[in-house]
């Protein structure tokens, strides 16, 4: 059960994301706030497992709020929820100690997957914020591993998949079942599930199949 905190200055899309994440299962609303440095308050009160963070807050922004939590309990992870998609406040975000980044105009789904991921340890990006992200490094990171030669691996992965997911991704495309997947990377099944469903948003696919395909065409693995 993951405990989460929403810390968000709207009074409908606070209410609206409470009843989205209160409807699943696995996600417990232990606390919501509608202030920046409230939330930093409640956050170390309550110690959850997920803050909900929007980035416009009155008091002290959601990035401020977030670096706070971070240097005081590095432990609580925080998820970015705004319907902020500048570059600066994204890396901002990440430079703060956030742990995932997804936006207002993401599906009830989207959004529980995404809370139930990051609160497990797996990075979450919004396929839309990392296509900026990877631009960024694709702009800045790109450095020849060989005189001659350039090194385009930085570059290479578009869709905003983590290092574990592409070694995930890998063991699909080597016909690993997810028990399989688990024995090899020494992660529990639920992990790897929610490993292959985050893959599988972030691609764009429905099947692990199509998963297959697409990682095959775009050079993934």
């Amino acid at each position: 059960m993951a405990k989460v905190l929403i810390v968000e200055d709207h009074d409908m899309t606070r209410l609206g994301l409470s009843v989205i994440l209160g409807n699943c299962p696995n996600i417990e609303v232990a606390g919501m706030v509608a202030d920046g440095q409230e939330g930093v308050d409640k956050a170390l009160e309550l110690n959850p497992d997920l803050v909900v963070m929007d980035i416009g807050l009155p008091t002290i922004d959601g990035i401020d709020a977030t670096r706070k939590i971070k240097e005081v309990n590095p432990n609580i992870k925080v998820l970015m929820y705004t319907s902020r998609e500048d570059e600066d406040d994204i890396i901002d975000s990440f430079q703060a100690g956030a742990d995932g980044y997804i936006t207002k105009g993401s599906s009830s789904e989207q959004t529980t997957s995404a809370v139930l991921a990051v609160s497990q340890g797996v990075a979450w990006l919004d396929p839309v914020i990392a296509k900026v992200v990877l631009s960024n490094i694709k702009k800045t990171a790109i450095v020849p591993e060989k005189k001659g030669e350039i090194n385009y691996k930085l570059g290479k992965n578009l869709y905003g998949l983590t290092e574990r997911e592409m070694e995930v991704l890998s063991l699909i495309v080597d016909g690993y079942s997810n028990p399989q997947i688990s024995e090899k990377l020494v992660i529990s099944i639920s992990t790897t599930k929610t490993h292959v469903h985050s893959i599988l948003q972030k691609l764009y696919v429905k099947s692990r199949s199509k998963a297959i395909s697409m990682a095959m065409q775009e050079g993934l693995v």
